[in-house]
């Protein structure tokens, strides 16, 4: 069988209008590296992941986000990320898990882990809210 993983290169539509703060909080808050900023398109290295911003008149609203894909966010000093995170002013959610959920600028939604943070909790559990007493039944 033919191996797939996730790549490295994501793309995200997003409204003009949000350009100025997405651009904030991926560079000075998330210490992006920005390679190219236009009127058209923004590329952002973090780590090895490479982000790009289609630029659009309008785009999909910040709530249409939260019944889409969640990603994860991994930092090697979580409590002063989380600090800088939320002083920015981002959407924290409620979600019943110790890590921090937060909607960025632009609608994607992220949770925050350490670098080196043992995740196997989350791959075998059978509840969406892993270590709790769910079982599968």
């Amino acid at each position: 069988m033919a191996m797939v993983i996730l790549g490295n290169h994501t793309a995200v539509r997003a409204a003009r209008s949000k350009q100025d703060r997405i651009r904030k909080f991926y560079c000075d808050v998330l210490g992006g590296i920005a390679s190219v900023t236009t009127d058209e398109v923004d590329r952002y290295k973090l780590g090895d992941t490479h982000f790009i911003f289609v630029w659009q008149s309008t785009a999909l609203d910040e709530n249409d986000f939260l019944n889409a894909i969640w990603l994860e966010l991994k930092t090697d000093n979580t409590e002063e990320m989380k600090q800088k995170i939320l002083a920015f002013g981002v959407k924290k959610l409620d979600v019943p898990d110790p890590h921090l959920y937060f909607q960025a600028p632009g609608g994607q939604v992220f949770r925050l882990v350490g670098l080196n943070e043992d995740l196997s909790v989350y791959e075998k559990s059978h509840s969406s809210r892993p270590g709790s007493s769910a079982s599968a039944s």
